[in-house]
């Protein structure tokens, strides 16, 4: 059984999606659908940056969900089957819900755009930041993060080396200074515009509900690993969208969604999308199982060749 997985924000780069929007004429019209939804051109902003507009959180957002599932069109393209499961990196989920049928492909695209419309506002409105842990177990930083105070809390738990943790500027800091007492190999100030999954949040998940509170979002046709449980989201729209609203302030179980996924019978995964984050993390999390970074045409058409 294969699953795909989705990249979140932070797997963007310019030329992204470039030699996939010039080879499948199925992924080029959807930066064509998408830019239509958006009304910027969305390839010449993943294909020519600069990295800093690319970069922003309400670009980027839409950009990398554009891009992986052009990649889809282009596995499809070559013949590849479709996965069993799927699952998403954050924003990545949204990516996954649309590609298991949940979401229209122009709901998706105008969703994310608000939703990174909602989050950098929510950053520039609640300054704060995030820092990759590593080396030290969750229940060490979690007691860092009570041992600083402030509003720091666990993000991500990404595998069982990496924990990210989000909140406050001044928490992070003393975050940092005890995971460095404590033993971590290294605690990695990200290149992040806010505290995603943590309170500062807050007001994003709000306004999110309510842009979600009229969408129609279908029974995905197959199960989508959800960032908050580990567990499939539920078939109901309902269920979803509460479950997408709480992923914006909540942290994401990505290390314990993919070992959920192995133990209901993934025997490998593709990383569908920029990037190749998610294939380091799976090694991390389980080197017996196989995760194929498919984010190029070279990738694409490797898979038919045996490279």
């Amino acid at each position: 059984m294969t699953g795909y997985l989705f990249p979140g924000q932070g797997a963007q780069f310019v030329g992204m999606g470039a030699d996939i929007h010039s080879s499948v004429p199925e992924a080029k019209a959807l930066f064509d659908r998408a830019s239509a939804v958006l009304d910027w051109d969305v390839a010449d902003v993943c294909f020519n940056g600069p990295a800093e507009k690319l970069s922003l959180t309400s670009i980027c957002q839409p950009a990398i969900l554009v891009t992986s599932l052009a990649v889809v069109e282009a596995l499809r393209a070559k013949g590849a089957p479709d996965a069993q499961c799927a699952a998403g990196l954050s924003l990545g989920e949204y990516t996954a819900l649309a590609y298991a049928g949940a979401l229209e492909f122009e709901q998706a695209v105008d969703l994310v755009r608000t939703r990174g419309a909602l989050m950098q506002a929510s950053s520039e409105a609640h300054t704060g930041s995030m820092t990759s842990i590593i080396g030290l177990d969750l229940d060490v930083v979690e007691a860092i993060c009570a041992e600083a105070g402030g509003t720091v809390q666990v993000a991500n738990l990404n595998s069982p080396a990496q924990v990210v943790i989000s909140g406050e500027i001044d928490a992070l800091e003393r975050a940092e200074a005890v995971a460095a007492d404590k033993g971590a190999k290294r605690a990695v100030r990200l290149d992040v515009a806010g505290a995603f999954h943590s309170p500062l949040m807050a007001d994003a998940g709000e306004k999110l509900a309510e842009a979600l509170a009229n969408l129609d979002i279908a029974a995905p046709k197959i199960p989508v690993y959800s960032n908050v449980t580990a567990q499939p989201l539920p078939d109901s729209a309902d269920g979803i969208r509460e479950t997408l609203v709480s992923q914006v302030t909540h942290r994401v179980l990505w290390q314990k969604g993919v070992e959920a996924m192995v133990a209901a019978g993934v025997t490998g995964f593709m990383e569908v999308g920029p990037g190749k984050v998610l294939s380091g993390l799976l090694r991390r999390i389980d080197r017996s199982v196989k995760c194929t970074p498919v984010g190029t045409a070279g990738e694409v058409d490797a898979l038919g060749s045996g490279e």
